[in-house]
């Protein structure tokens, strides 16, 4: 079969458009005329009869076998228009529209944190990534997406494998870049026992490792992995929620403070480890509301011994379950809310009711966010302007914050 893709998918793969219906195939860009075998509603083993102007070489060399990038295929400009045409696409749904800054995406290398799949083998351990749509693993020796520093990590992560891995059975590898050292959060492993946790400290040791955890008990601590959140040295608990590059969480913060302008009292909702309230709190006093008590309890122990900040108050406290409630906002001028990809109605609904005259939500899912602003706008808020930040680059992730005006 020959086709003609019409346009990109949510998740990368290229849509041509056959008789019965849509036609996926993978690795292609609009304006391509392919080849290949029809298998339900997907064209296998594709041949590129004609290639698009916008396709490139992928600068990695692992682009064909590795699941962990979707787009390298793609210039970046093509890349952009397609992520921006996404927001767009969730927005008219729910018949919004705003004026769109140009995207800002993260450089090459600069993923500071990734969760590798690793086994142990008959001569050793192998990590890596799966490949798409299957459980095999490639190893990515040469990965132009990760930090270097991370890099770096994989022959102390071999040995962490080899000692408590399984020739069976995967286990995942969870890897952060800090200050202090990598923090290494394993899941799936052997059980521990004495022998093991050991063995487990001297790699810490030997490696430079900051923190191994291993399924959810901290085994060994050279030094304390620590975060740099503006003026702020934050110790998160092990596997907390991290914004994916620097470049893309100074995006986010740059583009929150424009949208909120000078404040006197903000709101930070789902505030994790400190990400905006931190460096907010040094022009308004904060009241950064999270779910999880042990990253309250890093935002407030950061606080605490940072100086140049105003007050920041930090809550724990389930925003599902117990929003804030419009009272709650009574003496605020400002909020920024970040939820998780599930976005979060409940607590927007209760904001819509209240007077807080600007609000800044960021989202890494351009469909609830469209559900959610459509509930803002419904009550008097006018949607000024969308700030695409593509800071998972050559995926199919989409990050974005939006500004609101009552």
């Amino acid at each position: 079969m020959i086709v003609t893709i019409d346009r990109l998918g949510h998740l990368g793969d290229g849509i041509a458009q056959g008789e019965a219906g849509p036609i996926f195939v993978a690795g292609t860009l609009p304006g391509e005329v392919v080849e290949g075998d029809p298998e339900g509603d997907r064209l296998v083993r594709a041949k590129i009869v004609t290639p698009s102007a916008a396709r490139v070489k992928p600068p990695c060399s692992h682009a064909r076998t590795c699941g962990g990038c979707l787009m390298q295929h793609a210039n970046d400009a093509l890349v952009a228009e397609w992520k921006t045409a996404s927001v767009l696409g969730a927005l008219a749904g729910q018949g919004l529209d705003a004026p769109f800054r140009p995207i800002l995406t993260s450089p090459p290398r600069s993923r500071r944190r990734a969760t590798f799949a690793a086994r142990r083998t008959k001569g050793g351990s192998m990590i890596g990534f799966h490949t798409r749509g299957s459980d095999a693993l490639v190893q990515i020796p040469n990965c132009q997406l990760l930090h270097p520093d991370l890099m770096a990590t994989l022959p102390g992560l071999e040995d962490l494998v080899r000692l408590g891995g399984s020739r069976t059975q995967e286990i995942a590898l969870m890897v952060t870049r800090a200050v202090g050292g990598p923090d290494v959060v394993v899941t799936g492993g052997k059980p521990l026992d004495a022998n093991l946790r050991l063995a487990l400290a001297r790699v810490v040791e030997t490696h430079g490792f900051a923190r191994l955890t291993w399924d959810a008990e901290t085994v060994a601590l050279r030094a304390t992995p620590l975060q740099t959140i503006g003026k702020a040295r934050v110790a998160p608990p092990a596997g907390a929620f991290l914004q994916a590059t620097e470049d893309g969480e100074l995006a986010l913060l740059d583009t929150v403070r424009q949208a909120l302008g000078p404040q006197k009292k903000i709101v930070d909702l789902f505030a994790g480890i400190g990400t905006f309230a931190i460096p907010l709190a040094e022009m308004a006093e904060v009241h950064a509301v999270e779910g999880d008590p042990a990253m309250v309890a890093a935002l407030n122990k950061a606080a605490r011994q940072t100086e140049g900040l105003r007050p920041i108050r930090a809550e724990a406290r389930d925003l599902f379950r117990r929003p804030l409630e419009p009272d709650e906002f009574k003496s605020v001028t400002g909020v920024v809310i970040d939820p998780p990809r599930a976005g979060a109605e409940a607590q927007v609904r209760a904001l819509a009711k209240s007077a807080v005259p600007v609000i800044a939500m960021v989202s890494c899912n351009p469909v609830t966010f469209a559900r959610d602003a459509r509930l803002l706008c419904h009550a008097g808020y006018r949607l000024d302007w969308i700030q695409v930040v593509d800071q998972f680059r050559w995926s199919a992730h989409v990050e974005l914050v939006g500004r609101f005006f009552r």
